[in-house]
């Protein structure tokens, strides 16, 4: 999480010396940008982490070729199952902070235009490009490894299951407050992501390993990653 703060405010700064500035956090184009350091760092750690115990990363991902196609079909299920709860918390949450006038709020309250530095398309086209490029494939195996890998199994040898996994959720929940595009927006990305992380760390305690959960960690964030392409076709 200190990580992502600090990557996100060195970003906010660098937009702002370059005559950008817009309110913190960074847009998520920006915030994807600035997790590239954040996510290879701490797939470094992990392995370092792993390493020093006498394992690796691959006794906790698991990967194996012949069941790429499995582990493919349960990333697709998982997907569709955390993100039923995923958007009831969205709505739920919304309703608490709105009542009624929710539906009309919905576009304020998760795009700010402010937050939308202005810089020349070139720039914008090859940080989309290598936002797309790196984001998922990094961010996916960094932040199961870090949660719900080192992290979740490491508290589980020290406190009951259910702790382990509520720790590790709620620091995964904390952690996209820096992604929220404005402040109403936090309380919704932290209770969101904590019922995210609740369900794939019980996802990863039941399959026994990651590769699954991280394939639809890694669909997911290529579906919030890719529309930033979208810039390549906007007319100079």
């Amino acid at each position: 999480m200190v990580l992502v703060g600090a990557a996100c405010a060195a970003v906010w700064i660098c937009l702002g010396l370059l005559g950008a500035w817009t309110p913190y956090p960074p847009a998520p184009l920006f915030a994807a940008i600035a997790m590239l350091p954040v996510n290879v760092l701490c797939l470094f750690w992990v392995r370092r982490l792993l390493r020093r115990e006498g394992g690796g990363l691959q006794d906790l991902i698991r990967f194996s070729w012949r069941r790429l196609g499995v582990d493919i079909l349960f990333g697709l299920l998982w997907v569709v199952v955390l993100s039923l709860p995923f958007a009831v918390t969205i709505v739920g949450v919304m309703w608490l902070l709105h009542g009624d006038a929710m539906l009309g709020t919905f576009e304020t309250v998760f795009f700010d235009p402010d937050s939308v530095p202005v810089l020349p398309q070139g720039i914008l086209a090859v940080l989309a490009v290598v936002a797309v490029l790196t984001f998922a494939p990094l961010n996916a195996p960094a932040e199961e490894l870090v949660y719900r890998g080192y992290g979740q199994q490491g508290l589980a040898r020290r406190l009951p299951l259910a702790a382990a996994i509520g720790i590790s959720a709620v620091l995964y929940g904390v952690q996209h407050a820096f992604y929220a595009p404005t402040a109403d927006a936090v309380l919704v990305y932290v209770c969101a992501f904590f019922v995210w992380g609740v369900g794939s760390g019980v996802i990863a305690y039941r399959q026994g390993r990651l590769m699954p959960i991280i394939l639809a960690h890694g669909l997911v964030d290529l579906g919030t990653s890719a529309p930033a392409l979208v810039i390549l076709f906007l007319p100079q």
